[in-house]
């Protein structure tokens, strides 16, 4: 995930992600040119958790996809201990970057594209932690899964809170936006506590029954509202922007899926909140917020359905001319895994076939693009050494 076209900011700031084609490489030394190891994380930008987020929504769409194959569950844990690993890594390689490259650090949410992606390690951590929950159980057993799970929602949804609440802020007061400058991106810093209120939702059965488990299930619901409200706002900048400015880059155009994400995460979060809350409420209460769950879910699968239509297309014609590798294609895969569980939720709750049908053909179409995109990543990070390294300095 990377940029848009912003103004000049009024200081000096971090340079964009890499791509394996375009201007970028030829200012950019490569992994074999360094002289210290070290400088791997001399460039580590908050957007590379977008490749946990993207790795651990496939796992976690599978654990509860309407319909089983032969080794998907099995398949599935593998992937997520992939997506754990991957945090792991991530996480070190950040405290290192800050560590060591601080100055260039403290300067990413100076970063009008940037900053946004601060959005993106808190919404890591909470799908590891729902895949932990899922699927991490059959190795570790169930206490252990629900103690890693609520570690890291606990985590994520305080990292969540502050980044929805302080990139805004940055957003208003520190950075400079030229008219044509929304895009998907903007979404990233206001979407995870929506994700904290579809994973919240699977820790509500592990609350001690009454007050402590009342509070969560409503404060998860408040978490949606946040998220759903701020996103309305940000999607309706983004299509006037189309409007008025067209497409722009061919590298921006993948961040066109992102909008498939709080849209797919709310039909997650209402259909999941509201399958375990009669554990919490009354059961005339349950029900109610099922048929809300229900009405919401179909009138958003609407729009999901016409955005994916309106970004494949975009996306296919971008592609005939020129598309090139970057990690805005990690876009291609969190929001669709998002629709994917929203699917998955609304299959279970209506009984429809359709439904359940349409579930499965985004997971393959999910699952072809995160091999696509992990592929490309892994060569243009580690064989070609474009994506990790430093740039060059002046």
């Amino acid at each position: 995930m990377t940029s848009a076209p912003t103004a000049p900011p009024a200081r000096s700031t971090p340079p964009a992600p890499a791509s394996e084609s375009g201007p970028a490489p030829a200012r950019r030394l490569l992994l074999r040119d360094l002289e210290r190891p070290g400088l791997v994380v001399s460039n580590l930008t908050p957007n590379w958790f977008a490749s946990v987020m993207g790795t651990g929504i496939v796992a976690v769409a599978a654990a509860s996809l309407p319909v089983s194959f032969p080794g998907l569950r099995a398949a599935a844990t593998v992937v997520w201990a992939l997506a754990a690993l991957l945090l792991v890594v991530l996480t070190i390689a950040t405290g290192l970057h800050w560590a060591r490259f601080r100055s260039t650090a403290a300067q990413h949410h100076l970063h009008p594209v940037m900053a946004h992606f601060y959005g993106a390690p808190p919404m890591a951590f909470l799908t590891v932690g729902a895949g932990a929950l899922l699927l991490g159980r059959d190795w570790i057993g169930l206490p252990a899964a629900v103690t890693a799970d609520w570690i890291l929602w606990a985590l994520g949804t305080a990292g969540g809170l502050a980044s929805a609440v302080v990139v805004p802020c940055l957003v208003f007061t520190r950075h400079r936006n030229a008219p044509d400058a929304a895009f998907g991106g903007w979404l990233m810093p206001i979407v995870p506590p929506m994700v904290s209120a579809s994973t919240g939702a699977l820790l509500v059965p592990y609350v001690p029954a009454g007050q402590a488990r009342q509070t969560l299930l409503w404060a998860c619901y408040g978490f949606f509202g946040l998220s759903l409200i701020a996103s309305l706002v940000v999607i309706t900048l983004i299509w006037g922007r189309l409007a008025q400015h067209r497409i722009g880059p061919a590298a921006m155009v993948p961040t066109l899926w992102i909008v498939l994400g709080p849209v797919g995460q709310s039909i997650t979060a209402v259909n999941l909140l509201a399958g375990n809350a009669e554990v919490a409420v009354g059961a005339g209460t349950a029900h109610a917020l099922l048929v809300v769950a229900l009405v919401f879910g179909f009138a958003m699968l609407g729009f999901a359905l016409l955005w994916t239509a309106i970004a494949l297309a975009v996306t296919v014609s971008t592609a005939r001319r020129h598309l090139p590798f970057s990690l805005t294609w990690w876009s291609f895969t969190f929001p669709v895994g998002t629709c994917v569980t929203g699917l998955n939720g609304l299959a279970l709750h209506s009984g429809l076939d359709a439904v359940a049908a349409l579930a499965v053909l985004y997971y393959v179409g999910l699952v072809a693009a995160w091999a696509l995109v992990a592929i490309r990543t892994f060569h243009g990070a580690v064989v070609r050494g474009t994506l990790l390294a430093p740039p060059r300095t002046a």
